[in-house]
């Protein structure tokens, strides 16, 4: 943007001048109509339009002639620069001083509105950049996290259905009297190949779930379903998967009836205690509860592991992040917090985590009539 083109000291001034001719001229007329204190009040308001717009030595320029117009023009005797009572004369100095200070004040302040606007447009041009360098910063954190995700979650099943099918295929090549593959063996093989698909398949449909849930495409099937009935189901779900954790669960009577889709509220319970289970010892329990909080129902599900340090709190929820276990990355998607977060938000609510009375501890909060987006 090209910068503005910025009036001569020399047009400032005139403009000053022909500003309180004008004024000048438009009031002559009524001059025997308004008293001295109207028109000391007009020209004051000229002085202060020229500091404002003009800066300040049009302003002084304006002050001193507004003065030397109001005692030529408006003060008797009229046309002269004579003065005879003290009245007079302390009428014009009072104007003269009042015009100077009102002209001053007016640049001054016009001057700062000045600079505080390029202040601004400089602060935001600098907002900008880190706004850009930071988006340049995740956006290189998510590639680096996306070729993790892929060459370890991708790589690994591949690798397994990969060596399966070749010594599938080399077998069945070889003479059937020097085949070295029975048939319990072909089985184990193939019982790779199917699970090391299965990997990849839920990898894949995984990235599709989120991917729907970040652009509002998945619609929600919604249905009436008291908060117990979510707890009660993603337990039982959990129970049959990690039976090697206790799980503790306390839902508060009276809790108002949701309108949600009951299959994906579950589905996010559920990955919530599974999350609980990878990073807490077995035989722990894991807590789940629902209560009422100021008109909305809150679910929690805390284990009893060593908690998520508050400087990693606001990266759990994001895609492909896998926390640590014992110093040792944990093995998975990295997507199931993330969906989570699709579901939860999906439904008009809020999630986040903190530090629990045992170890990390999940919360979210729905809206008692959740409505969702």
């Amino acid at each position: 943007m090209p910068p503005r083109r910025q009036l001569s000291g020399i047009v400032r001034i005139a403009l000053a001048v022909v500003a309180i001719a004008l004024v000048t001229i438009g009031l002559l007329p009524l001059r025997d109509s308004i008293n001295t204190a109207t028109v000391a009040l007009v020209q004051l308001l000229v002085v202060v339009l020229v500091a404002t717009f003009l800066r300040r030595r049009a302003a002084i320029t304006a002050s001193v002639l507004a003065a030397l117009s109001f005692n030529f023009f408006f003060l008797p005797p009229y046309y002269t620069l004579s003065i005879y009572t003290a009245q007079d004369w302390v009428a014009m100095l009072v104007f003269l001083a009042v015009a100077l200070m009102v002209g001053h004040l007016s640049a001054m302040s016009n001057r700062r509105r000045v600079e505080a606007e390029r202040l601004y447009l400089e602060l935001e041009d600098a907002f900008e950049k880190a706004s850009h360098a930071e988006a340049l910063k995740r956006s290189e954190k998510l590639k680096t996290s996306l070729l993790d995700a892929v060459t370890h979650d991708f790589r690994t099943p591949l690798t397994s259905i990969k060596a399966s099918a070749t010594m599938l295929i080399e077998d069945l090549q070889l003479a059937k009297n020097e085949r070295t593959l029975d048939s319990h063996s072909r089985g184990e093989l193939l019982d790779v190949i199917n699970e090391e698909t299965d990997k990849l398949n839920t990898f894949v449909e995984s990235m599709v779930e989120l991917a729907r849930f970040e652009a509002g495409e998945t619609e929600l099937q919604r249905s009436a379903v008291t908060p117990e009935e979510i707890v009660v189901k993603a337990a039982r779900r959990a129970r049959s998967v990690r039976p090697t954790h206790k799980l503790q669960s306390q839902v508060e009577p009276g809790l108002p009836t949701l309108s949600v889709d009951s299959r994906a509220l579950v589905e996010a319970v559920y990955n919530l205690i599974d999350n609980a289970a990878k990073y807490s010892p077995e035989g722990t329990t894991i807590h789940i509860g629902a209560e009422n909080d100021h008109g909305e129902v809150r679910f929690s599900v805390e284990d009893e592991g060593p908690g998520i340090p508050e400087s990693d709190r606001g990266s759990v929820f994001e895609r492909f992040y896998r926390g640590e276990k014992d110093g040792v990355r944990e093995k998975g998607l990295g997507m199931g917090l993330a969906i989570v977060r699709g579901i939860i938000e999906a439904h008009g609510g809020k999630i986040w985590v903190e530090a629990g009375k045992h170890g990390a501890r999940f919360v979210f909060d729905l809206p008692a009539s959740s409505n969702g987006r």
